[in-house]
């Protein structure tokens, strides 16, 4: 098996770098490193999701899924200086980098940088951000979007950002199917912007 940016203990060697980005228009500097995604820039998919959706500005406990370095993480951060961020990837090398990058930004007392299995079971979303990992295959792929969509409070909303090549049309109609109402807001270089939403009660 080759090392992929999902792999949980990244066999190649840490080579690290650092790449400019600017998100909402703000700049930011991260440090990425091989074996983690996009690692030479922000991707194209993580940019467009972050062009089509305004930022948070309020308090609440946001959720970046997949978070890879920590680029969407630490923006929620800065725009929602209220606001709890959870960073959640299977990468520990992520993880290290995104909370590293969430120090460089000034807000590492409030983005949470964990493996799925280490976020409490009582902790609910008002936001889920995520440009998810599509080639982990679709029975996975389902599998972990149920699995956090089930935690977004109610009235809680979900902004994806999906290849339209890589399934992004059937993804929406599938997260409507599981009862996350779910409708396309953007379309861009390839790339479908989806908001979900969960208009059920809470999880027992």
């Amino acid at each position: 098996m080759g090392d992929h940016f999902f792999s949980a203990e990244p066999q190649s060697a840490d080579v690290r770098r650092t790449v400019e980005a600017r998100i909402w228009d703000k700049p930011y500097v991260f440090t990425t490193a091989t074996g983690v995604f996009s690692r030479d820039r922000l991707d194209i998919g993580t940019s467009v999701l972050l062009r089509s959706v305004d930022a948070p500005t309020g308090p609440g406990t946001f959720l970046d899924l997949g978070c890879g370095y920590g680029p969407i993480a630490c923006a929620l951060a800065v725009e929602a200086p209220e606001a709890t961020v959870w960073a959640v990837d299977v990468n520990n090398r992520a993880l290290e980098l995104a909370e590293l990058n969430a120090k460089a930004a000034g807000v590492g007392d409030r983005v949470r940088a964990a493996l799925p299995d280490d976020v409490p079971d009582d902790v609910r979303f008002d936001q889920l951000w995520s440009n998810p990992a599509i080639h982990i295959g679709k029975a996975e792929l389902h599998k972990m979007l149920l699995h956090w969509l089930g935690r977004l409070a109610p009235g809680g909303v979900g902004w994806f950002v999906v290849g339209k090549n890589l399934g992004g049309d059937s993804l929406q109609r599938w997260m409507t199917d599981q009862g996350y109402p779910c409708t396309r807001v953007a379309s861009a270089k390839g790339f479908r912007v989806l908001r979900a939403t969960n208009a059920g009660p809470a999880p027992s």
